[in-house]
């Protein structure tokens, strides 16, 4: 452009179903189009794409699940978080709103908030990482023309996948494998067919949530999640699995679906590795406690340590690795970067000096 800004560069995509029988493959978005041409048009808005384009700064997150072997996406709570996920090498991210509530609001997961929360945090998270994620959309946060609105909110902030679950939002428990109820199949389906009906983008994900397995046990939770396949959404996560043969029974029962699983510590579920899951036939693995969990417990210990130092009672050692923590951190706060368009602006040499 003539005054020297730049331009978001569109291109054009082509979404190719994987062949065989591996657990990764997606149908397109255009599939859904069934449920806008049977008296789903009310959930309809003027297209902003007149193809299937995408703004190149964000990865594909629906090209990324199909990259060969599982996705493995850490859950972000935070934009420094997010920025540390990239860093690390990984090729996404999920925002969780477990983990993003403990650390933005100190609260739990109990349908305490809506869908405005859930947007500010994931816009400052999105806006530091150029890595595509996927995005807890809880239950759509009300009926169906809540569940449109949050897909055009996610979409705008640059979402590229969404969760959407039955658990019953008056009996939300935190942990999956506890969960004590889920709405009638009827009323998730119908939230399903409005999310695939109000996405803009051919490359949104869609995936459908069933908890129905804490509450109602494994054979209803794979009923559920073949009659979410059969409405068209492009994959399935049934939460709260406590033995590597429910994970086993899955992969076979919805072979050649997009299976997502979660890996949790801390309770009585199974731990098992990307690998592991992806020869079962699982496309995507989360981690949504990983990181949060590690944060809460470094800063009560270190927290703890403080008081008595600053109490007298027992002298705290300086960090031992003080100068790598405060590299890792001016890197992954961008530091030289706005250095550099800092001293530009001076018209001098920028400020090499770190973070205090």
């Amino acid at each position: 452009m003539a005054d020297g800004r730049t331009r978001p560069c569109h291109i054009m995509l082509r979404w190719l179903p994987l062949q065989g029988d591996g657990p990764a493959q997606l149908p397109h978005a255009a599939h859904s189009s069934e449920f806008k041409a049977s008296g789903h048009d009310d959930f309809q808005r003027a297209s902003r794409y007149d193809a299937v384009a995408f703004t190149m700064k964000r990865g594909s997150l629906r090209a990324a699940l199909a990259g060969g072997g599982p996705l493995v996406t850490p859950l972000a709570h935070d934009a420094l978080s997010a920025k540390l996920i990239e860093a690390a090498g990984f090729r996404g991210f999920t925002v969780g709103g477990s983990a993003m509530l403990a650390a933005r609001h100190a609260l739990p997961d109990i349908g305490l908030i809506g869908l405005q929360d859930m947007v500010g945090g994931i816009r400052d998270i999105a806006a530091a990482t150029s890595l595509p994620f996927f995005a807890d959309g809880d239950d759509g946060y009300g009926d169906v023309k809540s569940v449109a609105r949050m897909m055009q909110a996610y979409e705008a902030i640059g979402v590229g996948g969404v969760l959407i679950e039955d658990q019953d939002r008056d009996k939300k428990q935190q942990r999956a494998e506890r969960a004590l109820g889920v709405v009638d199949s009827a009323v998730i389906e119908q939230k399903l067919r409005a999310a695939l009906a109000a996405r803009e983008s051919p490359d949104m994900v869609v995936l459908g949530r069933t908890d129905a397995y804490g509450a109602l046990g494994l054979d209803e939770a794979l009923r559920r999640a073949e009659r979410f396949l059969a409405l068209g959404v492009d994959g399935v996560f049934i939460a709260g699995l406590k033995q590597e043969a429910d994970y086993e029974r899955v992969g076979r029962a919805l072979k050649g679906a997009l299976l997502s699983a979660a890996m949790f510590e801390g309770g009585d579920t199974p731990w098992l590795s990307p690998a592991q899951l992806g020869q079962m036939g699982f496309g995507h693995v989360s981690f949504p406690a990983t990181l949060i969990f590690r944060v809460a417990d470094v800063m009560a210990v270190t927290l703890a340590r403080l008081k008595h130092h600053t109490d007298g009672t027992q002298p705290m050692e300086r960090l031992s690795n003080g100068p790598t923590v405060r590299g890792l951190l001016d890197d992954a706060l961008d530091l030289a970067r706005w250095r550099r368009i800092d001293g530009q602006g001076a018209g001098g040499q920028a400020n090499s000096e770190s973070t205090p």
